[in-house]
């Protein structure tokens, strides 16, 4: 299992690790089945702290501190690991519909896997009905990412393309309005309308969005500063995904 802190490992295995009491609670309550749930690791003092471990008796197992600094790579480990399978989501098209129409979000070159968590959780929040990212995007499982996901990564069917340009052109071709943050948009706030089906990509956090993906844009929307000047260049990326999604979901 130590291994599994490596992508090789992770990818060839089809696992990732959970750390934490929050993370692993969250993703027990919404295990797609027991078999998704290889094995739970707990020191002596957490197993008091997560009783939902019972139902999985068969699959858990005491750790002392040593094996836990290896497991998680963390200075301050919870005491709580849990090992599980990868799911496998279709593409948006086959999935589900959980609103009115469909919401879909699109990673572009996001690198910081707290963001990057924090964008899948906030998406499953605001009830996206999936997210998907391409090249040079963190990978979702790293543990990291699931950490700042708190759990989220069964909550949100998800999936990873080869060119996030073809995937986008693919969804155009069948109704998706792809949607922008550019300095270059028009205040988000003015558009009285969207559309029914629509992707809204997050960029990466220093260069923003590709060239190649701005020039399938639809819409180029811009979050306005506040009152007065300029004080800071940009919102962090998970904000930025925050602050859009409240309004696309409205």
């Amino acid at each position: 299992m130590f291994r599994l802190q490596r992508k090789k490992y992770r990818d060839q295995e089809e696992m990732f690790l959970g750390e934490g009491l929050r993370t692993v609670r969250e993703l027990l309550l919404h295990l797609p089945g027991p078999d998704s749930l290889v094995a739970l690791f707990l020191s002596p003092d957490a197993e008091a702290l997560l009783p939902e471990a019972e139902a999985y008796r068969g699959k858990v197992f005491s750790v002392d501190s040593a094996d836990f600094l290896r497991l998680t790579g963390t200075e301050s480990p919870q005491g709580v690991v849990g090992a599980f399978r990868q799911p496998r989501f279709s593409p948006v098209d086959e999935l589900p519909v959980t609103g009115e129409g469909r919401m879909v979000v699109a990673l572009d070159g996001v690198q910081d896997p707290g963001n990057a968590g924090t964008i899948l959780r906030t998406a499953a929040w605001f009830g996206a009905d999936a997210l998907f990212s391409g090249p040079g995007t963190v990978d979702l499982y790293n543990p990291k990412t699931v950490r700042s996901s708190a759990g989220s990564l069964f909550s949100l069917p998800h999936y990873s393309v080869d060119s996030l340009t073809d995937e986008l052109e693919r969804l155009k071709q069948n109704g998706y309005g792809v949607l922008c943050s550019s300095l270059e948009g028009r205040d988000f706030r003015e558009f009285t309308d969207w559309p029914e089906r629509k992707v809204l990509v997050v960029g990466n956090e220093a260069n923003g969005i590709s060239s190649g993906v701005l020039s399938l844009a639809d819409r180029l929307v811009l979050i306005p500063h506040g009152r007065g000047g300029v004080r800071v260049e940009s919102l962090n990326a998970s904000v930025s995904a925050a602050v859009l999604l409240d309004r696309l979901m409205l």
